[in-house]
């Protein structure tokens, strides 16, 4: 059932889950998913483990900053398949085992690294604002591959003046409609500031 509510979500999104439309990806009533759940806020419960059992656990004895990074790029490449979960993830009041050993995985990397229990936490929820951050804006961005990118920004050069926004006509001509851009190099960027500037404080 989770994994049928999971399909669902992503395809529909969210507001189009319902224990009727469950059901009827299963081919059942409605009304017989309540005796394998207790209600929706179960039902999130167990999507939410679910989506944070796709993440790769940093790996024991990892260095801290890689073990960082490839969890970042992990969870970023799970939260596109599953876009919904974004404002889920860190929501359930009852969490389930895959989400308490991927918090302890990542705390225990960063502690293992020399942080702090606090700098381990600010270190967490520094980079997982980042992240989410930075899946929402991805995912509400008009284009999705290089050419639908070259056909807004193409468009967006067409319908204006030639000197009218100088700056932003820069940007699109000498940055982003070259061959080699892509927008998932904002993301390598910004994750590289974040974890230069973090330090063990051990």
């Amino acid at each position: 059932m989770i994994t049928a509510a999971v399909e669902l979500a992503d395809a529909e999104g969210e507001a189009g889950l319902t224990m009727r439309a469950i059901a009827g990806r299963l081919g059942v009533e409605a009304m017989s998913l309540y005796n394998h759940i207790g209600g929706r806020e179960d039902l999130l419960d167990g999507m939410v483990d679910a989506v944070f059992d796709e993440i790769e656990l940093p790996a024991a004895g990892t260095d801290w900053k890689q073990a960082m990074r490839e969890r970042a790029r992990s969870a970023r490449e799970v939260l596109r398949r599953h876009p919904w979960a974004v404002g889920l993830l860190d929501s359930r009041s009852t969490p389930g085992p895959a989400t308490l050993r991927h918090h302890d995985a990542v705390l225990g990397a960063l502690r293992g690294g020399g942080f702090s229990v606090s700098m381990a936490a600010h270190a967490f929820s520094l980079i997982d604002s980042y992240l989410y951050g930075f899946v929402l804006q991805e995912s509400s961005l008009p284009f999705s591959d290089r050419a639908e990118l070259d056909q807004v920004a193409g468009g967006i050069l067409a319908d204006q003046p030639a000197d009218a926004y100088p700056h932003l006509t820069e940007l699109i001509t000498d940055y982003a409609l070259r061959p080699e851009y892509s927008y998932a190099d904002e993301f390598e960027f910004g994750l590289t500031l974040i974890l230069d500037a973090l330090r063990p404080d051990g």
